[in-house]
């Protein structure tokens, strides 16, 4: 390796020592100098098989663009959402556990269901929104990381609770004998273990596999989130591997799910259309419409999102589509299962009166 004679070479160059012994293994020193930028973080390193390579230590998260005139508006969009999603999310939360009427299984499931996507959208949002306040882009390495594993391990659990509340709808219209024993406490809280824990063992060897990347190239990440597909274009490592693995992840905690919950629906569709009376149909097809709803969007996004991927033409589709169902899906969940279901609007108007006379009381008092 000779180092010293491409280090003397600095001054010909007008470059760094980094940029010219990158450029003398390369033999293209004019490119590199259109492609050093300020935000370029690498570390120069010698190995004894490989020579000299560069690391990168940080990403580049592109977004939404670089246009100025919308970073204000996209921060104030994107912070409204965030804020209505976590207040939607958490005041779910807290009627299913205030209200003794809705104690039942379906909404100790979608009480699950609202702290998750409470989390899912904490995942994206606040990291999107400091990078659109501040203009500083960069993510580390290990922070890219993290951000994919909790991201990927929300969303595979998301996936298995959708399949476990499908299941519950199932048992109340097409078994409704036998519902009560079948979905007793233990069994709620056994699936819904299960789900949260196998969400977070899911994406654990694909992380694994991710951290021995090495990246000796471009490292802006053209998405707003560290999605798995972008990360591995810049990788100059072989992938073959995480790309085996992370398909029959996908594959095992995507499909199943998908399917049980399509098997249920056609279940529950082909049992109401045997009810006689239009109202025993409306009132039983009520039960269901929400989560059918939910599961629609949820699905129907992520089929399109990763679907589009593979074409460079519809790249930026694939941004908006990532937008609706990793940050429109848990906005709109409450508003959804809140508007249609009975149960949920009069536990809610109850929780506002018992507020208004708490207020009143304490107004009184003092």
């Amino acid at each position: 390796m000779k180092i010293l004679s491409i280090l003397g070479e600095e001054e010909r160059m007008e470059t760094s020592p980094f940029l010219s012994a990158y450029a003398k293994t390369e033999g293209d020193p004019e490119m590199l100098k259109k492609k050093k930028s300020k935000w370029y973080k690498m570390k120069f390193t010698t190995n004894k098989c490989q020579g000299n390579q560069t690391t990168i230590t940080e990403f580049i998260l592109l977004g939404f663009g670089n246009r100025p005139q919308l970073q204000t508006l996209l921060f104030l969009l994107f912070l409204v959402i965030y804020i209505v999603t976590v207040a939607g999310n958490i005041l779910v939360i807290a009627l299913v556990v205030a209200n003794q009427n809705l104690h039942t299984p379906m909404y100790f499931f979608l009480g699950n269901l609202s702290c998750l996507e409470t989390c899912y959208t904490s995942t994206i949002l606040p990291r999107m929104l400091a990078s659109l306040l501040t203009g500083n882009r960069t993510i580390s390495f290990g922070g890219c990381i993290t951000q994919f594993y909790i991201f990927g391990s929300l969303l595979a659990t998301e996936c298995l609770l959708l399949s476990v509340m499908s299941y519950d709808r199932y048992l109340a219209i097409c078994k409704p004998l036998h519902y009560v024993a079948l979905m007793n406490g233990r069994f709620c809280l056994q699936l819904t273990a299960c789900s949260w824990v196998s969400g977070f063992l899911a994406p654990l060897p694909t992380m694994l596999l991710m951290s021995q990347l090495t990246f000796c190239g471009p490292n802006e990440l053209d998405h707003f989130f560290c999605d798995l597909s972008p990360v591995i274009k810049l990788a100059c490592s072989d992938t073959h591997m995480l790309d085996v693995i992370a398909f029959i992840l996908c594959s095992i905690f995507t499909l199943p799910p998908f399917l049980l919950t399509l098997a249920s629906y056609v279940c529950i569709i082909s049992t109401i259309l045997r009810i006689p009376s239009t109202t025993g149909r409306q009132k039983a097809f009520s039960t269901c419409s929400s989560h059918l709803i939910v599961v629609t969007i949820f699905y129907g996004t992520l089929v399109i999102v990763y679907l589009l991927s593979v074409s460079d033409a519809l790249r930026n589709l694939n941004k908006i589509f990532s937008v609706f169902y990793g940050v429109l899906t848990p906005l709109v969940n409450p508003l959804i299962y809140s508007l249609r279901n009975k149960e949920a609007k009069e536990a809610l108007r109850k929780t506002i009166i018992r507020f208004f006379v708490f207020c009143k009381k304490s107004d009184i008092s003092s």
